[in-house]
């Protein structure tokens, strides 16, 4: 045991006596890989240790937590999602709340509280000829398509909007436009 001991104060005092000697020359370097590094190509086949690098995702994948949305961005793909797409979530309360939520943060500038296109922008003449959802021949599937990839003026919101919020925005704007028609 008091070997042990006086080989670890050797030790340490061997090292405080290097580690803390002239400093502006190099001496002992703890971990060298961290004071030189080994670029490697970002682009390459293979990174670090022959892990792929930044290449281009796998033909047929998909990012998690996305889903896959198989309606081109074509005048045939929103005719087709106007006739076919169906919402896959329940008109629940909690849905909807969620929807009206989204619709007041992302819709209701441009399209209105009411959904009648006299939003706070078509008040100030920011944008003229927004649509009334009471106007307009609408189906889940078609303001789905039009969130989705926009239509006209209006932008994408698919990367504001998660695939259930959309759904969600959906069903309030299917609310709005039956409270517009009656």
């Amino acid at each position: 045991m008091k070997n042990i001991t006086k080989i670890i104060i050797a030790f340490v005092t061997i090292i405080s006596i290097v580690s803390c000697g002239d400093k502006r020359t190099r001496s002992v370097q703890y971990m060298p890989d961290m004071y030189v590094s080994v670029p490697y190509d970002a682009n390459s086949a293979t990174g670090i240790n022959g892990e792929a690098s930044n290449l281009e995702p796998v033909a047929g994948t998909i990012a998690r937590g996305q889903v896959p949305y198989e309606y081109p961005h074509t005048n045939e793909g929103y005719d087709a999602a106007l006739n076919n797409l169906k919402s896959p979530l329940e008109a629940t309360e909690k849905n909807l709340a969620n929807g009206k939520a989204m619709y007041a943060i992302y819709c209701a500038t441009c399209h209105g509280d009411k959904g009648d296109g006299n939003g706070v922008l078509s008040q100030r003449d920011k944008f003229n000829g927004i649509p009334s959802y009471k106007d307009r021949p609408i189906t889940e599937g078609s303001i789905y398509h039009v969130i989705m990839y926009g239509r006209n003026l209006m932008g994408s919101h698919a990367s504001q909007l998660t695939h259930d919020e959309r759904w969600q925005v959906v069903s309030y704007v299917e609310k709005l436009r039956n409270d517009l028609l009656n």
